[in-house]
């Protein structure tokens, strides 16, 4: 449980956000489809079954930071044709909201995205939400030398890259993990989580850490916590 009273947002010049599962609903289960490229890709790549690949995806997920990561270090896999397939997503389940737009329009200073995906992922996602003329810049995993969120070097990088200040930055992230490295830096940091009244697709591991010190907020609606922020 927490025991030091949360960071608040008072000093923020630098708003940095997650894209999957963060800048839109869990319960759209977008990456469900991603998640299921990625086991076809696995399966295919090492010959093995669906059920087989499905352990090994979920494995190299929680071990490496991602799949991907995963693949390449064990496997040999090359980044560029796994991103390709992948991302070859519907992303029709997606709807403009305005309202998130707005209310990130509103915040004082500079917004970027640190994502695990790629740059043409999280361009088709801020179209379909309509509010990728918020956004400074996207860090994705080629920026990051193909080196995933939790790795500090990869949130050093993006610091360095774009001149990021962590103790006047605010992260926001689906996953806990996620926030550690930002909040030792000096982020204050915002866990998303999925809507209660919803269903989602999520594993027991990715729900923890909610009551966490390394987290300073929790929502289960951005769209309104930013709106209270600005």
């Amino acid at each position: 449980m927490k025991t030091k009273s949360p960071r608040t947002f008072h000093h923020i010049d630098t708003w940095v956000f997650d894209l999957d599962n963060t800048l839109y609903p869990h319960h759209v289960n977008l990456w469900q489809q991603v998640d299921a490229r990625i086991g076809e890709f696995i399966s295919a790549y090492l010959k093995i079954s669906a059920e087989e690949a499905r352990v090994i995806q979920k494995d190299y997920y929680k071990r490496f930071g991602t799949s991907m990561r995963g693949m390449m270090t064990l496997h040999g896999v090359h980044a560029d044709d796994y991103l390709a397939y992948v991302h070859q997503i519907d992303h029709s389940p997606l709807e403009p909201n305005p309202a998130m737009g707005a209310a990130i329009a509103k915040l004082p200073g500079r917004k970027l995205i640190l994502t695990n995906g790629s740059t043409d992922h999280a361009g088709a996602v801020l179209d379909r939400l309509g509010i990728g003329d918020h956004f400074e810049a996207v860090f994705d995993i080629i920026a990051a030398d193909l080196e995933p969120k939790p790795a500090l070097q990869t949130y050093q990088k993006f610091l360095r890259v774009h001149g990021v200040n962590p103790e006047k930055s605010a992260m926001f992230e689906d996953l806990a993990r996620n926030l550690v490295v930002p909040h030792e830096l000096g982020m204050t940091t915002v866990l998303v989580v999925p809507d209660g009244a919803k269903e989602v697709v999520r594993e027991d591991w990715e729900l923890e850490g909610r009551d966490a010190d390394y987290v300073d907020h929790v929502t289960d609606d951005l769209t309104g916590f930013l709106q209270r922020l600005a």
